[in-house]
């Protein structure tokens, strides 16, 4: 605990403003969210308060904020009106029963990224190319700024003469559309102009209060907190203090029906909820320059989704505005996130009335500014100068995760680039040949032998031409997987087949291992003495900890 205080103690104004500016930018947007999923506004921000608060003090990146996010709430949407269907079709139905099946599938979604934090899954992160990245950082840039459009409308419910529920958006028109853009910009020119005067005042949490007081005290007819939550349905924001939910027992059926039932939404959620935390993390990385611990934020954000779910709230993770905001007003420690969530519940709890009075216009220009602040502009000027594969990478991920989804398009870009990478290692293989003065002749093999380039091995070969005594020599070549271990495997029986002598020299330590293990026939064919300095160095001694004479087969 001293650790921890001590840690703390030299940013914590800087950490206290910014916690304050990011509670204030998360509201809105866990409503919204709470809006798509179709659930209680309260039990989002319940969800939001404890994920936030467990993940600031135990996760593995001091200044990431996480909450109930959009990316996770999307999956929930068809499992809670299935879950709602079944309930009512039960022997005793209950109403509302999508509910229970979402706290139970937020507690196994957490019970699967604790898995993956133990599993040290998290590691994984540092494959995920830069133009990945950057194609993240600018989809999910244009997917918060298209949702900051959508704050220029009004909602509506209607219901259908079927009794289906709808809500229907109209936009803002006249004098009503102008002053919402004049309030964003003013709340934009704020936060733009303020550090240029003093750094002393948060730019964002300043532009909040300037622009709501300028709207209290004109009493302007503008969208608030208050009547957007209205708008979707919600009776406001006053709360109580999470507890743990008993009916979550008594309700819900605890069998194989209900697990199979929630098990592939609590995966989905659990994996894109990683993915999303991680690549947040990273980006914070890059921002602070300094570095998170992966593994560690899995298990943060696996029990802060168990105990939201435990305490009836939804399920969430990393989010990328918040945590711009966060780092941009100055928040780089564990008192930022601890702040934002305990200012979340404190507004929830005691100043409800208050937040409902700020207006959305001055949200909408904080997000806008974190918009412009977060987009990789670097990327229109580099397109041309990178590799025409790194900038089809790059427009890709930006594609997919505007039109699709953010996990789809990190696996849809980390496996693009594994196979330009595959591609463009297999066309490195190279054979230089020689024939020596005893008539043996040498194959020097030159680059990478992994699957990729298998065939390319292949082809440098004439066995039925070759002379009778054969040296591959593998000292500039590194054997990478299985399928280039089966192709020397199939070579050396070409050539005895033809009843040619092969040998193989300079394999390092671990490929022959692995030879010897697949046939001892490779005890024969390798040869164990280095004569060539050169092999010293190729050999990486890391890779084969201990000698060679101390394994057993």
């Amino acid at each position: 605990m001293t650790e921890f205080i001590r840690k703390i103690v030299p940013n914590a104004k800087d950490d206290v403003l910014a916690g304050i500016t990011v509670s204030l930018a998360m509201i809105p947007e866990v409503v919204a969210f709470a809006f798509v999923a179709q659930i209680d506004p309260l039990m989002a921000l319940s969800g939001a308060f404890i994920i936030g608060l467990i993940t600031a003090i135990f996760g593995g990146r001091p200044g990431l904020i996480s909450g109930a996010a959009g990316a996770v709430a999307v999956i929930f949407v068809s499992m809670i009106a299935d879950g709602h269907t079944k309930g009512m079709l039960m022997d005793t139905p209950i109403e509302n029963m999508g509910f229970f099946y979402l706290m139970a599938c937020v507690v196994l979604m957490g019970i699967i990224q604790i898995f993956a934090g133990v599993f040290k899954l998290g590691r994984f992160v540092r494959l995920i190319p830069h133009p990945v990245m950057m194609g993240f950082v600018n989809g999910l840039s244009i997917v918060i700024f298209m949702a900051q459009v959508k704050m220029f409308s009004h909602k509506s419910l209607k219901v259908s003469d079927a009794g289906v529920k709808e809500y229907v958006s109209t936009y803002m028109q006249g004098s009503e559309l102008y002053i919402m853009i004049g309030l964003v910009l003013l709340t934009m020119g704020i936060i733009w102009g303020l550090p240029k005067i003093t750094k002393k005042l948060p730019a964002a949490l300043t532009a909040i209060l300037v622009t709501s007081l300028i709207v209290i005290g004109f009493n302007m007819d503008v969208s608030t907190v208050g009547s957007y939550i209205i708008e979707g349905g919600g009776t406001g924001l006053k709360g109580e203090f999470p507890t743990p939910n008993m009916e979550l027992w008594e309700k819900l059926p605890f069998n194989f029906d209900t697990l199979k039932f929630i098990a592939l939404p609590a995966f989905l959620a659990a994996s894109v909820g990683l993915i999303e935390s991680l690549m947040t993390m990273n980006l914070v990385d890059e921002l602070t320059e300094t570095r998170g611990n992966g593994n560690r934020e899995c298990v943060a954000q696996g029990a802060g989704n168990i105990v939201s779910g435990l305490f009836g709230g939804t399920g969430g993770c990393g989010m990328i505005g918040q945590t711009v905001i966060n780092i941009n007003a100055g928040g780089r420690g564990r008192l930022s996130g601890i702040m934002m969530a305990v200012t979340l519940l404190s507004f929830i709890l005691f100043a409800d009335q208050l937040i409902e009075m700020v207006p959305i216009a001055a949200l909408v220009g904080v997000m806008f500014m974190m918009v412009i602040e977060t987009f990789a502009w670097s990327s229109f000027r580099i397109l041309k100068k990178i590799p025409m594969s790194d900038a089809f990478v790059l427009i890709t991920v930006s594609l997919v995760t505007v039109f699709v989804d953010l996990a789809v398009a990190v696996f849809i870009g980390v496996i693009i680039s594994a196979l330009v990478f595959a591609w463009e290692n297999a066309k490195k293989i190279r054979a230089r040949k020689r024939i020596k003065d005893d008539g043996t002749k040498v194959y020097e093999i030159w680059g990478p032998l992994f699957f990729g380039s298998i065939q390319a091995f292949n082809d440098k070969f004439d066995v039925k031409n070759d002379p009778d005594k054969v040296e591959i020599d593998f000292v500039e070549s590194r054997i990478s997987d299985h399928s280039a271990l089966e192709a020397i495997f199939n070579l050396v029986e070409k050539y005895e087949a033809e009843g040619k002598q092969i040998r193989l020299k300079h394999l390092s330590d671990d490929c022959k291992v692995l030879l010897y293990k697949s046939s001892p026939k490779f005890r024969e064919v390798v040869i164990e003495d280095i004569d060539d300095p050169r092999y010293h160095l190729a050999a990486n001694p890391e890779d084969f900890p201990k000698p060679l004479s101390e394994y057993k087969f």
